[in-house]
């Protein structure tokens, strides 16, 4: 494979000349760590493949060079709600593009290919699939097509998590556009995954990118899943003008949750599948849109998604994967501003998952694969060290410890179990390892319940063992034990648990089992974020919250997400510079031209009345 490595010490070309077309398009004065090289890769006609954090600016990696080159561009996205979100944030910046997609109509579709055919505007989104129809791909050869930019790039990869037939048709873009660049973006990726992309797309010839995945501002916690629902309450307590996202399991367990907060006086809306295209059209539009909404949603919800203000995510039940959760959460906090994250984990969570793989119609390799990214989840929410750090070694980057999670703030116990996990493991073979972690709890604990006396498990010598023991103890004790691999879940038999050989070596007292604690970090989901972007214009929170109201006016108007009218940074910078002329305006960050034009007077006229 040949790749290349971009070098911090490469010759910066026409950076004065791009730094203006960022000024005067995007309002932004500088670019941020990583995007100039990237930029200027793609101009000196370059493939690239760039792994970025979510919120490092991957869009403007593509959309500037672009803009400056006024080359035909394609854009490849999974998403509907993406293309349109982003082809209205641009348009607000004076930027014409046209998509095509099956939430448009035929004409309107047509209209829109019209419009790129004719150069009214020279970027088109498509979907993967619409893109390799053999009619699509004859009539684009028509056209010196300069890029194809291929978003959420890790769906191309077979060992991925979210590996997608269609994208990996996309392989045969540099056979039918042999003079096009190829750019490849994500923001998930591990190390496998990285690779493919950049033998699938471009046979190894291709200019490379790793920016890192570390979000410093993303607070991570788990807890167990006990009393969800008023854990929940308490996490949410005081952030009820925060937007943020509940990840739920099943449809039924988001119909559920959402009702409950809904009862409890939140703005919730239910988002899945099983919902109508016009109901989860307007459910998207009202979360992108409002503030202080909770969209409690499947994971059907959310790739794409790029609201700047959400300031947390809870997984109500534990996600697929490492990768998964990477994903999940780096939907929070896009705006740099501090953000919480919050992972409910229980037992039963665990077995649902290995049931689904189990289930699943893939291979043996690749059901092989995805057991493996879901025993790296469960080592990740059983860890004792920092979250960051276990998080982020999966991508195989280090850090030091971020002082950041709940492991940080408050570092769970830790003890020698050896003696329970004795007594546990053997409960476990007494009873022929054919039962879940329910039954065998009861046993040591001495419940007499119709399944135990039916079994006369009442009768065996480890009945009552651990009668002291309250039994979240024992649950994360057996959790902790399957983590570690000592004991396994066996999905044939409905959820048995079986001894491993790590388990057989504590049980003869040639291993020992050192564990945590019940977590005591419970208390922290009730603590109020520490900083949000409202706090930090406390100096004028009236102005603020006006700000707000008047962008979320325009936004409906105009029928785009509220952070295409100003992001809540440049309201926050609104508020503490106060602007009056149109030069104090171009000062602020996101404020380019086109925006000025537009905006400056209804902005100019309500900060005038919060003067002195």
């Amino acid at each position: 494979m040949r790749s290349i490595a971009y070098c911090a010490g490469m010759t910066v070309q026409n950076s004065d000349k791009l730094e203006n077309l960022l000024k005067e398009t995007f309002g932004y004065s500088s670019f941020r760590s990583g995007q100039l090289e990237i930029i200027e890769a793609i101009m000196a006609k370059k493939n690239v493949r760039a792994v970025m954090p979510t919120a490092a600016g991957k869009s403007l990696c593509y959309q500037l060079p672009a803009i400056h080159s006024n080359e035909k561009t394609i854009v490849i996205s999974p998403l509907v709600a993406l293309m349109d979100d982003q082809a209205a944030a641009l348009f607000e910046l004076g930027v014409q593009v046209s998509r095509i997609h099956s939430g448009l109509s035929r004409e309107e579709n047509i209209d829109q290919w019209q419009r790129f055919a004719s150069d009214s505007s020279s970027i088109l989104y498509l979907s993967p699939e619409r893109l390799m129809q053999t009619r699509m791909i004859k009539a684009l050869q028509k056209f010196s097509i300069g890029l194809f930019v291929i978003d959420e790039a890790h769906c191309i990869s077979k060992w991925g998590a979210d590996f997608r037939p269609d994208y990996e048709e996309l392989s045969k873009i540099q056979d039918f556009f042999p003079g096009s660049v190829i750019s490849a973006f994500t923001a998930t990726a591990d190390r496998a995954t990285r690779t493919d992309i950049i033998e699938t797309l471009t046979n190894g010839n291709c200019s490379v990118f790793l920016k890192g995945f570390d979000r410093p501002n993303l607070s991570l916690q788990v807890l167990p899943k006990q009393d969800l629902k008023t854990n929940l309450l308490s996490f949410l307590a005081g952030r009820a003008e925060q937007s943020g996202i509940v990840y739920c399991f099943s449809r039924k367990e988001t119909d559920q949750l959402c009702s409950f907060l809904d009862g409890n006086g939140y703005n919730a809306i239910a988002y899945h599948a099983g919902k109508t295209a016009e109901y989860r059209r307007t459910a998207q539009d009202r979360f992108m849109t409002e503030s202080a909404v909770i969209m409690v949603a499947t994971i059907a919800f959310g790739m794409g998604i790029d609201k700047p203000d959400i300031r947390y995510i809870v997984h109500a039940s534990i996600p697929s994967s490492i990768e998964a959760l990477y994903q999940e959460i780096g939907r929070a906090g896009r705006d740099g501003a501090p953000a919480k994250t919050l992972m409910f984990y229980g037992m039963q969570d665990i077995i649902k998952r290995q049931r689904l793989i189990f289930e699943g119609e893939g291979s043996e390799q690749h059901k092989l694969l995805e057991y493996k990214r879901l025993e790296s989840l469960i080592g990740y929410c059983e860890t004792v060290a920092c979250r960051r750090l276990a998080l982020l070694a999966y991508f195989d980057e280090t850090i030091v410890p971020c002082g950041n999670c709940d492991n940080c703030i408050q570092p769970p116990e830790v003890e020698n179990f050896s003696d329970l996990a004795k007594l546990l493991i053997a409960t476990i073979t007494e009873t022929g390892q054919y039962f879940g972690m329910s039954h065998i709890i009861d046993v040591v604990r001495g419940a007499e319940t119709e399944k135990v006396k039916a079994r006369a498990h009442n009768l065996l010598g480890v009945f009552g063992v651990a009668i002291n023991q309250p039994k979240t103890n024992l649950q994360s004790i057996i959790r902790q034990l399957i983590a570690t691999g000592a004991l396994k879940v066996n999905l044939e038999k409905y959820g048995a648990l079986e001894v491993g050989e790590k388990g057989y070596r504590i049980f003869q007292g040639t291993e020992k089992f050192i564990a945590k604690t019940v977590s005591k970090t419970i208390s922290l989901a009730s603590k109020k974020s520490q900083v949000s972007p409202s706090s930090i214009a406390e100096t004028n929170p009236e102005l603020f919250v006006a700000l707000k109201k008047l962008r979320l006016e325009l936004a409906k108007e105009r029928s785009v997400p509220a952070f295409a009218i100003f992001s809540d940074k440049a309201l926050i910078q609104m508020v503490n510079d106060m602007p009056t002329t149109q030069d104090d305006f171009l000062a602020i960050n996101g404020v380019g031209r086109m925006k000025l034009e537009k905006f400056y007077h209804p902005f100019q006229e309500l900060i005038s009345k919060f003067r002195p």
